[in-house]
């Protein structure tokens, strides 16, 4: 594929207007954790208040995942991005306002960070739904690939721009900085426009939700390949996430830990490149074959390698973190009716956000009843073996491209 056909998605005014705003929240979600953190501090917080007002986040976002996929579904998605985006920008102003007035406390930062664990619980399924709707499908993995090249950028650029602002002016200026994204995105949606049609019969909520759980669990390779991920993410987020930092002060030392977290990035950027320009006719085999890669730097980090073997394991990790990432929200995208998506998405993302804090609780208890390394190695191990089986599961190995001919739906602005 060229590259003029690689970038083809972004001559498309409303795909812009998505990737603009979508990136540009992203870099204020990556720099507000520093801000935050720093704020915490500032107000004579620790590392358990910290804990606590960071934890803040996940529990409504997990609780309102689902009903978020249902709204996303059941209303135009432009209507919920620009709304939530709004909320969450006057919510971080108020907070920064807060802050740089004097008055701020840290259970009003954990209010904050509350109210948009709740927000982001509507954002996420509702960006699921929209390249199917703004993109010709013949485009969809393209698209996916530049939003995911678009998310990569906002994790490495959000928090350098972060730590910048807080360390010149404090972390109320960073959380203004992080306010004024949202709405800048918020801007950016409201020139997204999204094919008008009939919306169908108003349903109650549970049997919306039963509803998109009738599709998800129809579809075995769905099923199985979330499932898996969710012991997968469990065992990156304990084992990666977790342990990295402690394996590498003894080996390759914070410095070297830094540049192999660097090393995954640009692997990442360069599985963006590689799935934007390329497109297999079974899509999960590419995608479980990305995800065996992510054990590479597992496993490095467990047999603790020179800086260089980390490094290289981590580029690999993060080209497969990639290549699973953009092709199995495309196999997601041309499967799944799109007036389901949303839901569909709600119940993948959920099993995600749950196992990161089971696995980075299960792994580090397993750490100080052990050692980390042997810990880590096992965890290198079993990602192996569950990903294999995932991998080889018919359904998962068996499923191709454009299997299901569906017609596109479109929703109301």
């Amino acid at each position: 594929m060229t590259l003029r056909r690689s970038l083809a998605p972004l001559r498309l005014a409303d795909f812009r207007a998505y990737w603009a705003g979508r990136t540009i929240s992203l870099v204020g979600n990556a720099l507000a954790p520093v801000a935050v953190a720093f704020a915490v501090l500032h107000l004579g917080g620790d590392a358990g208040s910290l804990g606590l007002v960071l934890a803040a986040r996940g529990v409504p976002q997990a609780l309102l995942l689902l009903f978020g996929g249902v709204v996303s579904d059941r209303y135009p998605r432009q209507r919920v991005l620009v709304v939530a985006c709004v909320v969450s920008g006057l919510v971080q102003t108020v907070a920064a306002g807060a802050l740089l007035g004097g008055v701020a406390t840290i259970g009003v930062l954990a209010a904050v960070e509350a109210i948009q664990g709740a927000v982001s619980a509507f954002t996420m399924p509702a960006l699921s739904g929209v390249v199917p709707l703004v993109v010709p499908r013949e485009q969809w993995q393209q698209a996916n690939a530049l939003t995911s090249a678009g998310r990569t950028g906002a994790v490495m650029l959000g928090p350098a721009v972060g730590g910048a602002v807080v360390a010149t002016a404090g972390p109320g200026w960073g959380l203004a900085v992080d306010a004024a994204t949202f709405l800048v995105a918020a801007g950016c949606y409201t020139r997204l426009r999204l094919p008008a049609a009939a919306r169908p019969p108003e349903s109650s909520t549970l049997a919306d939700l039963r509803a998109g759980w009738d599709e998800f669990r129809s579809r075995t390779w769905l099923w199985v390949v979330v499932l898996a991920f969710f012991a997968l993410n469990a065992l990156f987020a304990g084992a990666w996430l977790t342990l990295g930092p402690v394996v590498a002060n003894g080996t390759v030392g914070a410095a070297g830990w830094g540049l192999a977290l660097a090393a995954m990035a640009v692997g990442m950027l360069l599985g963006t490149i590689a799935v934007v320009r390329f497109s297999w006719e079974h899509p999960l085999r590419a995608a479980m074959t990305g995800a065996l890669l992510i054990a590479l730097p597992i496993a490095a980090l467990g047999l603790s390698p020179s800086l260089p073997v980390l490094m290289l394991a981590g580029a690999v990790g993060g080209f497969g973190l990639d290549l699973f990432a953009v092709t199995w929200e495309t196999a997601m995208q041309e499967q799944i009716p799109t007036d389901k998506l949303s839901r569909v998405f709600a119940y993948d993302m959920l099993g995600s956000i749950l196992a990161v804090p089971a696995g980075q609780v299960v792994i580090g208890a397993a750490a100080q009843a052990f050692t980390p390394r042997p810990v880590v190695l096992t965890a290198a191990a079993l990602y192996v073996a569950i990903a294999m089986l995932a991998l080889f599961t018919p359904a998962v190995w068996g499923l191709r491209r454009h299997a299901a001919a569906r017609p596109l739906a479109v929703e109301a602005t």
